[in-house]
């Protein structure tokens, strides 16, 4: 069955290219021209994925990120045209999962679209990991602590699970997202820092001292082993 993908993109020459070439690739794709139309199609119908511009007409599209992310866990790809990284890094803590900024080259866009999709797709047969109060359920894609659900997104989670998986060593910010994403990306710098600063908001009793996930200066991350 094809990936069901959420298109939202006012410029109508762009979204008929997109959804042509998207449709070659595989994805069944659905276009909503506006932030309050993407809305109602998102709750009535699941998706996949949603691409989703910054520049509406009629809502920020950061607004509409933040809308989803209420109720919703569906992986979201940004499109920017802005070029200013405070816009990408506000997206990546409202819960968006990627980024790419305008003009961008469609084979990437397939790319980061099979990555996200697969993500959220990967796990269901994996084990729950336990450290100490914390659980990480890879077949439901939820995180607890205490029994409490955390709220992370789909590349959160999956950012977690790369560095728990690896407990006790390590990770350059490169090699986590080579690890999460499974393809080599260029990204913008810290992008990596916004996302666990999120993670640890979730799951640490205190993110400004942090006892799960320990920043090693100049070399990354590192996911205790020890854990209470």
């Amino acid at each position: 069955m094809a990936e069901r993908i959420l298109l939202v993109e006012d410029d109508p020459r762009l979204a008929e290219m997109l959804v042509e070439y998207l449709g070659r690739a595989g994805f069944g794709v659905t276009v909503a021209s506006r932030g309050r139309s993407a809305l109602e199609n998102l709750a009535n119908t699941g998706f996949d994925a949603v691409v989703l511009d910054l520049m509406l007409p009629d809502m920020d599209g950061l607004d509409v990120c933040r809308r989803l992310r209420a109720n919703d866990d569906t992986p979201v790809l940004m499109l920017t045209a802005r070029g200013d990284a405070v816009d990408r890094i506000v997206g990546l803590e409202l819960g968006a999962d990627d980024y790419l900024s305008k003009p961008f080259e469609p084979r990437e866009l397939v790319a980061r679209l099979r990555a996200i999709v697969r993500r959220r797709k990967r796990g269901h047969t994996e084990k729950a990991l336990h450290f100490g109060r914390l659980e990480l359920d890879t077949a439901a894609r939820m995180v607890r602590l205490d029994g409490t659900e955390c709220d992370l997104t789909a590349y959160q989670f999956d950012l977690l699970v790369a560095l728990a998986k690896n407990a006790g060593r390590v990770l350059s910010r490169e090699a986590l997202m080579d690890l999460v994403k499974g393809e080599s990306f260029e990204s913008f710098d810290r992008s990596i820092d916004v996302h666990v600063s999120r993670i640890r908001a979730a799951i640490e009793d205190n993110p400004k001292k942090p006892r799960r996930i320990i920043t090693v200066r100049a070399a990354g991350y590192v996911f205790a082993k020890a854990q209470e």
